[in-house]
């Protein structure tokens, strides 16, 4: 398959299709790994252990209540 770029404000997009999507298990919330082998692009479903799942999640509840946090710490 041949894609061309699109222009998002200052940016390029790559629009993938839905087919493609479903096949990967895609959503609009899937954190997407993008790296280079100095050829190509290469673009898959960032896949995470539980422990960085664990963290993550904890680093989104810090941030969320961190007013809080440091208040119930005095």
């Amino acid at each position: 398959m041949i894609k061309r770029l699109s222009t998002v404000g200052n940016s390029l997009a790559l629009i993938i299709e839905r087919p493609i999507l479903e096949l990967l298990a895609i959503t609009k919330e899937t954190e997407l790994e993008i790296r280079t082998d100095g050829e190509a692009l290469i673009i898959r479903p960032a896949r995470f252990t539980k422990r960085q799942r664990v963290r993550a999640s904890a680093k989104r509840m810090i941030e969320a209540h961190d007013e809080t946090l440091r208040k119930l710490a005095k």
